[in-house]
Order: C-alpha cells, then sequence, then structure tokens
C-alpha cells in the first residue's frame, strides 16, 4: 500500500508517495491531478534485461525474440502491460500516452539523473556467494 502525504501549491494538491512508479500510474489514470513527485533523495530505479545462457541450443531464437521485444511498437504495448519504462533509446516517448504523461509530471532532468539504480543480481547468484563464504570460513577456521 502507497503512503501518501497531502502537499497543497498555488492552485493544486500534489501528493508524494512512497512506492512503486506503477502506483502513480494508476493513481494518475484514476485522477490526473494526482501526480507522483520523486523524493529529494532520488527515486529507485532498476533495469530488467535479457541473457543468453552460455550451452544455450537456441541462439537465433533468443536473438529473434529480443528483436522482436525491442521493435518501438512492441515497447509500447509491453510497456502499458507493464508499467515499465523500456531501457532502450528514447524509453520514455515509447510510453503509452497516459503512462509517459504521468512520467514526464514526475521525472524531469534532474529526477531522472537522481535515480538511484539497484543492482542486478541473477537467479541464484545468492546462493552461490552462500556457498562459497561456507567453503571459505570453512578453510580458514572461522
Amino acid at each position: 500500500m502507497a503512503t501518501i502525504s497531502q502537499h497543497s501549491s498555488s492552485r493544486k494538491k500534489w501528493w508524494r508517495l512512497r512506492h512503486g512508479i506503477s502506483t502513480a500510474y494508476k493513481l494518475y489514470d484514476k485522477n490526473p491531478n494526482i501526480h507522483f513527485i520523486a523524493p529529494e533523495t532520488g527515486a529507485l530505479g532498476w533495469i530488467d534485461g535479457f541473457s543468453l545462457p552460455r550451452l544455450g541450443k537456441a541462439d537465433d531464437a533468443a536473438y529473434k525474440w529480443i528483436n522482436f521485444v525491442l521493435q518501438p511498437e512492441i515497447v509500447t504495448l509491453m510497456s502499458d502491460s507493464s508499467g515499465a519504462v523500456a531501457a532502450v533509446k528514447n524509453g520514455i516517448q515509447l510510453l503509452p500516452d497516459d503512462k509517459r504523461a504521468a512520467v514526464e509530471l514526475a521525472f524531469g532532468e534532474e529526477e531522472i539523473k537522481n535515480i538511484k539504480w539497484a543492482a542486478r543480481i541473477q537467479p541464484g547468484v545468492e546462493d552461490l556467494e552462500g556457498m562459497a563464504l561456507a567453503r571459505i570460513k570453512a578453510a580458514t577456521g572461522e
């Protein structure tokens, strides 16, 4: 659930919310007078991506899929469904109109520069790190 606190300005009510941008889309969709305001400390951002397994057997099909989903019209469809800004050139411009309006109101150039990017951790990496740490501790007697 989003945490919302009301702020007043000359003729508009602004809402500060501490939750994901998809909540900002939903609020904006219900009432375009409600705008997401990025925290002064920076909004959290992350990038999802594609990777090909080293021993994959269908690299050509994987590249065809990646190239398909990166077509501008498909990026727009996927962004409409997921609520995510695609990590492609002009990703904000490829958003559906309603989502683009919410993002452009919330994120100017300074807010975008101030995004705090979360590290991308591949599935299983934390388990491998735990096993490696256990082996190191066992070898060093800790």
